[in-house]
């Protein structure tokens, strides 16, 4: 026996759908075109360019959501599965639009860019553009390679298309000559810690497009460099990111965005000298056992110090009462293997401390080890440096560390001039140290002391003397340091996160001090609370911490984190892989997954 059915066959609703189209002017009324629920986005840019009578090529246009601030990106779904119903206001828009990027150096460049991408492969492809090799893209902002441009005439291939863009590319390859004095005095610079993180506020969210962040067309954002972790720069190959690299430590310690002492100030300036002067013109024992004096402060502050007995042994130094104590038990032993190295010093005061974060169980304890003369600093702080790494003192490299530190205080020493190139007239004290010391010194009183440091570094190469500059910059105490107002949880007042590549550090808003510091490597896991926009981190020993964000979303924080936890799972040997998949699953939070 055969059964038999009745099919009723429905038909769809039509509908009207009102679509703008920008090439029809921003007073021209929408286009309205009739639509099925079970039309896809495809049919309906058909249906909209076919209307507009238009003749070009659309391949570049795509629909916008203004209510959803949404792209409509995916041409086989249907209006139903995307939730667009006859309310909705479309907008047919080109994906690619120009925008105003001013790079470290001030260049402004106008450029057509990605509006419909995630900021982060936004980014890729303009660095992809500016740079010379795959290590370079993304540099300004994450840091991250991607794959390796052909060359032509020592260039990129974009930029010796012609004459005008060969020309963009010497700028960009070229250090800039320093604006007048009264241009540099009406640069913004911040005066405190809540001025610098109120900085990182405006950071744009990587996974998310420029049209979904308010960004327009012609906007003027800056381009800079985020995430302070880099592969190494090869100079013959890399010379737009080693300039702009250059160009935003420079002015990141004219504007005093970055803290450093007063003889550092003034080998900066002596770089900067060369630089742009060249643009214009275009022996210690290793012994495995060490011992020597130092000094230790009972506190985190520098106040209170009390002398021991240190000796130095692999990769710990232990510490005693006196000399004569060292054959006895030590007061206490520290494994260095870990810690963060950073310098203390005056030459010209004859101070040479070095500055040691050592990982505890409750975060990092900070040490001060206080040397007599730079001789035995030199050589503690070689043998600090690789203890960090896991290093002893027998390893190859520790007589060239200690060759360079001394090479470096050797910069800082003051020495007689002779006959130079520079005249007190010539030398614009501006453009080469902070307004602090500025204000500080006359001008007549710099320029005899940046000659003299100008002498110790003269003979070096324009490239030699850019990534001297970039060592040293590096080497600074608050090297790459991002700071959030926040509040932790259980505390009535605000206190000052401070993000690293490879540490948290809790500081106290009111007088500056270091109050705890967290690293990376002791992370068990982080989250984040988007409903009540808070950030718990669980640390190795049953550490937990939560605060909220008091200057900026949190958002950027656990992109922060989640970026730098990404920089440290790549290596050299993939510098021409990028999983960007993997990058924004740690910074893309919950709408990214």
């Amino acid at each position: 026996m055969t059964s038999y059915g009745i099919c009723i066959q429905t038909r769809m609703a039509v509908w009207d759908l009102s679509v703008s189209v920008e090439e029809l002017g921003p007073e021209a009324p929408p286009l309205k075109i009739s639509v099925t629920s079970d039309l896809h986005i495809g049919g309906v840019i058909l249906k909209v360019v076919e209307k507009s009578q238009i003749k070009k090529d659309w391949s570049d246009h795509a629909l916008w959501w203004e209510q959803k601030q949404q792209w409509l990106l995916k041409p086989s779904w249907t209006l139903d599965k995307c939730g667009i119903h006859a309310d909705a206001r479309l907008c047919l828009t080109p994906q690619h639009k120009p925008l105003r990027l001013v790079m470290p150096s001030g260049i402004i460049l106008r450029m057509r860019v990605c509006f419909s991408s995630p900021v982060f492969r936004t980014v890729m492809g303009i660095c992809k553009l500016l740079s010379e090799s795959g290590k370079a893209a993304l540099m300004f902002i994450y840091a991250i390679a991607g794959t390796i441009l052909k060359l032509a005439n020592g260039m990129p291939a974009f930029f010796a298309d012609t004459p005008e863009t060969e020309a963009v590319y010497k700028m960009l390859a070229v250090s800039q000559p320093a604006p007048a004095p009264e241009t540099i005095a009406k640069l913004y610079r911040t005066t405190n810690i809540m001025e610098k993180a109120h900085i990182n506020s405006r950071w744009l969210d990587s996974s998310r497009s420029l049209l979904q962040q308010g960004v327009k067309e012609n906007y003027k954002l800056l381009l800079r460099l985020k995430y302070y972790t880099f592969h190494d720069i090869i100079p013959q190959a890399d010379v737009v990111r080693l300039t702009q690299l250059y160009e935003q430590a420079r002015w990141a310690i004219l504007l005093e965005e970055i803290e450093c002492t007063e003889e550092e100030m003034m080998v900066f300036a002596a770089f900067v000298l060369i630089i742009l002067a060249t643009t214009v013109n275009l022996t210690f024992m290793t012994n495995i056992f060490v011992v020597s004096p130092f000094f230790r402060p009972k506190r985190l502050t520098l106040k209170g110090y009390k002398q021991y007995w240190f000796t130095f042994k692999d990769t710990t130094i232990s510490y005693y009462k006196s000399k004569e104590e060292s054959s006895k038990e030590p007061i206490q032993q520290i494994n260095l293997k870990g810690c963060e190295v950073a310098p203390d010093v005056s030459v010209a005061g004859q101070k040479f401390c070095i500055r040691l974060l050592i990982p505890g169980p409750e975060g990092m304890n900070e040490v001060y080890l206080c040397c007599e003369h730079e001789q035995q600093y030199s050589r503690w702080m070689a043998a600090c440096r690789l203890a960090s790494k896991g290093k002893t003192l027998a390893d190859s490299s520790f007589s060239s560390e200690v060759q360079s530190i001394q090479s470096f205080l050797a910069m800082q020493k003051t020495t007689p001039t002779n006959n130079t190139a520079q005249t007190d007239e010539s030398i614009n004290t501006h453009s080469l140290v902070s307004p602090r010391y500025q204000k500080k010194y006359k001008p007549k009183q710099l320029t005899p002391r940046i000659l003299e440091a100008y002498q110790n570094v003269a003979q070096l190469s324009l490239t030699d003397a850019i990534q001297k500059f970039l060592q040293i910059w590096q080497a600074l105490p608050d090297f790459g340091l991002s700071y959030i107002v926040v509040r932790f949880k259980g505390c009535r007042k605000d206190e000052v996160l401070g993000i690293a590549n490879n540490r948290l550090i809790r500081i106290d808003l009111s007088v500056g001090d270091v109050v705890k510091t967290w690293r990376y490597n002791t992370m068990r896991q982080w989250n984040v609370n988007w409903d009540i926009k808070q950030v718990a981190i669980e640390f190795d020993g049953n550490v937990n911490i939560a605060f909220s964000c008091v200057t900026a979303d949190c958002k950027i924080v656990h992109e922060y984190i989640g970026g730098y936890i990404f920089m440290s799972t790549r290596s050299r040997e993939q510098s021409d892989t990028l999983n960007e998949e993997l990058f924004h699953k740690l910074t893309g939070g919950h709408e990214a997954l």
